[in-house]
Order: C-alpha cells, then sequence, then structure tokens
C-alpha cells in the first residue's frame, strides 16, 4: 500500500512548471486518438448546447439539430407502421449490458446462444448479436493495431527503399503502393519526439499514475471526477498538491462526468503512441493482429476467423455510437436514440491504433450478409494499402441494398483530393460508390465544427457532431462527446428511421433523400483550420445539415405523393 506521507515532491515541482505546455500537447494528441475532440467553449457569443440539442429543432428550440420530434409526429399523423431495420456499428465493440442498449441489441434468431455450434451455418460459431473480427478461438483478443504509417513503411520498405524506380515501368497498383511508401517513410522516417522529450513525458504521465493512486487512498475513492477533488479537503501542503495537479488534468476535458480511470489511461495511451512514432523507421510494427487472429491480412479470400466477444477491450466509442443511434426510447431513463425500431449489429473491426483495411472489409461483408441496412464507420486513416478489399465489399453491400455512413475525419482539412481512408472512390477510376455518405460536424448553432474535415467533392452532408450526449460503458453511463465520429450516427440513425417508415426505399434512393432534405442555414460559418468565412456549400455537396423532419417528409412525398 502506498504512503502518501512518504511521496517526495522533489521532481514535481518541474511537472507544474510544465503542465500548461505538456497537458495542452496531450489532449491535443488524445482527441485525435479518441476520434473526437473533446467539448472546448467555443465563441462567447454562441448558444451552449444542452443534452439531446441534436434532436431538437432550431425554429423551436434554436438549436441547429434534426427536428427530431418533429418527424415523429408527421410519421404518427401519416399513420404509418415501422419496420425493424438492422444497423451494424463497425467500431470498437459496444457495452451489451447497458441499461439503454441492451434491449436493442441485434440478435441473431437462427443461432443458438452458448451452444458452441455454427448453427446458422454463416461461418462464424455463437454469433449472437454480431462478431469480433479481432479475436481467436480462445478467447484471446486484439487490443491495439501499430499506426498504419509504420505498417506500410515496413510493409515495402525492402522494396523500394534505396532503389531507384522508374514509375513509367509500374503498373497501376505498384505506382499506388510506391506513392504509399513515399508518403509513410516522409511521414516515419526521422519523426517523433526525441528521447529527452519521451523521458520527459514519461516523468510526466509517472507523476500522473502516482497522484491518482495516493488520492484514491487519501480519499477512498477508486472512481472520482472533478468534482470530488475539489471537494477534497486537503491536510498539508504535499496533499495540497496533489489535488491542485488532479484538477488541472480532469480540468482540461471540461466535462464534469469524466473519471480518473478514463483520464488516466488517455494519457499514458497518448504516451504509448510517441514512442511508437518515434521508433517507427527503427522498430518494425507490432504483429499481435496476426499472431492472435492467425489471419492474413493481406489475403481478401479468408473471413472465417474470429470469435463472438463484441465486448472485448475498451468499448467506450463503440457504445456511444450505438446509443446515439438507437438507445431506448421513451423508457425514462438516459436518453433517447434518434430511431425506434432499430437493432444495432456489432461488428468490432477498430481497436486501439489503425484499423486493417482486411478487418473494415471483412465487417462489411459480415453486415451485409447477416441483415444490416445501414453500416456505421466512425474512423479514418490516411494510408489505405488495401483498398481495392474494401472497394468489392462495398461494391458487395451496395448489390445487397446497405447504405455506408462515414465520418469525415476530425483533422480539419480538406479532403477532396481522397486522401482520407476509407473513402467512396473505387481504385484506379472516377466513380464513386453511390451506397456511401460521407459525414461532417456542426454545432448546436449551425456552425461548422471547428475540427471537422471538409470537402464538397467528398463530403455529402454535415451533421451536429459536438457536446453529442450519449451512452457509455460499464454502470450505465452517460458522456457528452465531440467529433464527426458522433456526427456520423446521427446520419445512420435518420437514415435508419427512413429505412424504417419506407421501407420501399433503396439504400440509393434513402442517400438521395438525406441529401436533398438536408437543412441549409442561411448565414456563413468558419472553414475548419483557418478563419475564412464561407456558406456551407462551399464544404459539403449538399450544402447544409442533416434533417429528421425534412427526411421523412420527402421520402413521404416521393412514395405516396403530397
Amino acid at each position: 500500500m502506498l504512503n502518501s506521507d512518504s511521496f517526495n515532491f522533489t521532481s514535481s515541482c518541474y511537472f507544474f512548471t510544465t503542465t500548461v505546455f505538456l497537458i495542452s500537447l496531450l489532449m491535443k494528441k488524445i482527441s485525435l486518438l479518441l476520434g473526437c475532440v473533446l467539448s472546448f467553449l467555443f465563441v462567447a457569443a454562441q448558444k451552449k448546447a444542452v443534452q439531446g440539442w441534436h434532436t431538437m429543432d432550431y425554429v423551436q428550440d434554436s438549436f441547429y439539430g434534426i427536428s427530431l420530434n418533429k418527424a415523429y409526429d408527421f410519421l404518427k399523423e401519416k399513420k404509418l407502421t415501422p419496420v425493424p431495420v438492422v444497423v451494424a456499428i463497425l467500431d470498437s465493440g459496444t457495452d451489451t449490458t447497458h441499461e439503454d442498449l441492451k434491449a436493442i441489441l441485434w440478435s441473431n434468431k437462427k443461432e443458438i446462444p452458448g451452444n458452441n455450434r455454427d448453427d446458422d451455418n454463416n461461418g462464424y460459431t455463437d454469433d449472437i448479436h454480431g462478431w469480433n473480427f479481432l479475436g481467436n478461438v480462445n478467447g484471446e483478443n486484439v487490443y491495439s493495431n501499430s499506426s498504419e504509417w509504420i505498417r506500410v513503411y515496413w510493409r515495402y520498405k525492402d522494396r523500394y527503399e534505396h532503389q531507384t524506380i522508374d514509375t513509367n515501368t509500374l503498373t497501376a497498383q505498384q505506382k499506388y503502393e510506391y506513392a504509399l511508401w513515399q508518403k509513410a517513410a516522409s511521414g516515419v522516417v526521422g519523426k517523433g519526439l526525441s528521447e529527452a522529450k519521451l523521458d520527459t513525458i514519461r516523468q510526466y504521465v509517472e507523476t500522473v499514475v502516482y497522484c491518482d493512486s495516493v488520492f484514491q487512498i487519501l480519499s477512498g475513492k477508486k472512481g472520482y471526477g472533478i468534482a470530488e477533488v475539489k471537494d477534497f479537503k486537503a491536510n498539508g501542503e504535499r496533499q495540497k498538491a496533489i489535488k491542485e495537479f488532479l484538477q488541472q488534468i480532469l480540468g482540461q476535458f471540461e466535462l464534469p462526468e469524466v473519471k480518473n480511470d478514463f483520464a488516466v489511461n488517455e494519457i499514458k495511451k497518448y504516451l504509448a503512441g510517441e514512442i511508437a512514432k518515434a521508433r517507427g523507421d527503427k522498430v518494425p510494427p507490432q504483429t499481435s493482429r496476426r499472431d492472435i487472429t492467425g489471419n492474413d491480412d493481406t489475403n481478401p479470400a479468408t473471413s472465417l476467423y474470429g470469435n463472438n466477444n463484441i465486448a472485448a477491450g475498451e468499448t467506450n466509442h463503440g457504445t456511444h455510437l450505438a446509443g446515439i443511434i438507437a438507445a431506448v426510447r421513451s423508457n425514462g431513463i438516459g436518453i433517447n436514440g434518434i430511431a425506434d425500431n432499430v437493432q444495432v449489429m456489432t461488428v468490432r473491426t477498430t481497436p486501439e491504433g489503425d484499423e486493417y483495411d482486411k478487418d473494415i472489409a471483412m465487417g462489411i461483408r459480415y453486415a451485409a450478409n447477416n441483415g444490416a441496412k445501414v453500416i456505421n464507420m466512425s474512423f479514418g486513416k490516411s494510408l489505405s494499402p488495401d483498398k481495392k478489399m474494401i472497394d468489392d465489399a462495398v461494391k458487395y453491400a451496395l448489390a445487397r441494398d446497405v447504405l455506408i455512413v462515414q465520418g469525415a475525419g476530425n483533422s480539419k482539412r480538406n479532403i477532396n483530393g481522397f486522401d482520407n481512408f476509407p473513402n467512396p472512390k473505387y481504385l484506379f477510376t472516377d466513380s464513386i460508390a453511390p451506397n456511401w455518405i460521407t459525414v461532417g460536424a456542426t454545432d448546436c448553432n449551425g456552425n461548422t465544427a471547428i475540427f471537422s474535415n471538409y470537402g464538397d467533392a467528398v463530403v455529402d452532408i454535415f451533421s451536429p457532431g459536438v457536446a453529442i450526449y450519449s451512452t457509455i460503458p460499464f454502470t450505465n453511463k452517460y458522456m457528452s462527446w465531440d467529433g464527426t465520429s458522433m456526427a456520423s450516427p446521427v446520419v445512420s440513425g435518420v437514415a435508419a428511421l427512413v429505412r424504417s417508415y419506407f421501407p420501399k426505399l433503396s439504400a440509393v434512393q434513402v442517400k438521395a433523400i438525406i441529401e436533398a432534405s438536408a437543412v441549409k442555414p442561411a448565414g456563413i460559418t468558419t472553414m475548419p483550420g483557418s478563419e475564412q468565412q464561407v456558406m456551407l456549400g462551399k464544404l459539403c455537396k449538399s450544402g447544409g445539415i442533416v434533417n429528421a423532419y425534412e427526411a421523412v417528409k420527402l421520402a413521404y412525398t416521393l412514395l405516396y405523393g403530397s
């Protein structure tokens, strides 16, 4: 047991003097690892978001939400009866025990739970609520992947490093691979922090961990948030120093729901990522995915791998998305999801780090084969060595009338060059997948989120993605998060709503309806990453924000007339 009285703060004074710099550095990196930017305050004149604002109506509530109640009122007025719709979430996994989610989980009726047999002969044993492509039959699971930048660098290193390459002699595939390797090398070789800076961050992380451990003993609380730290009565200078330090740590998240374990884990993950980045050109990437799954990530012909543990590892991200789409409505607890007759299928494909193209492709195929009509993908990266696998899977989903919805990413950049993956442009062609919606993020005032990617050739629509309140795992908790990761499931929820009440519409038709019914704000907005003021039409194809009410009205008109 730690003895707080023996804690020597000789070095901690140094940490306190550098806290502002290190925290700002950590939080910037942590927010990217999360796939979302934690809730920061915007301009003082803007309206502050409230819980559930993304479902509200601008005219009635002064929030640029999706007018969900008006949509349901319209559907009720027209006396339309919904049919069940399956939405697959390709992500980190889902907490299957959450009070607001367990009733809406997709269940494979053809499979007998726990008998260790593939009853429906689909190749996946006991896939009751979905499938985990990051595990094996022995119950082992992949919890983290390396960076795709490092993987690509080492994959093609022997082939291209120190070689004179005449690109005129290369095939289209070889040119693509060579360009990938050049890009990866430019981002890996000689990059990352120096060992001295890494040592500084190591010491900082050790201080965070130590102070957290001591405070747990002093307060008698294993789990705590900033409120508990503020209320703690410190006795002596050392305890005051611990209290002040932890307030600085938790205060950076600006969310009272954030607990110590979440904050400490994110800081640890940041350090691990920086270490891997600094050694990317010296140490080959980890092989845990191949070692555990036993699957060749470069072979598209092998699809039967993994296990049925869809709640393996860190499930914060996937659980949050599931709640946005389909948390049980009107049960008097927690939140209301967007769609009221939806079953959520979890397909675990993305652990910590960059997902493999192979797992995404197999996840899309699994979802399409098992009845999903909407697939949500809230992840992305800058390199895609096996993009053709994903392209083929997208075509497979199109043939089975599946709509794919993806977050545009949080790098506040123009992605018109299609260098953000996965994307809807088929490799070596100018063709765009017609069943794919790419989503940027807006705040409650209808302005683009400061972190959102954009591009009027790639991004189809914007959607609420700032301070979105939804489910998180363990003991039935809820939290507000930001990101195109949150904007995407808002659109997926609207797509599921339309497909549920208008089942005759195809995936391609639903995409067209969602875009055509987008609400176009009258004012200008800020182009993310700059100070330039533009109309939203300059940042996405539709020029607007998704709106459930307008979408169901348009769907009704197309099928039944005015």
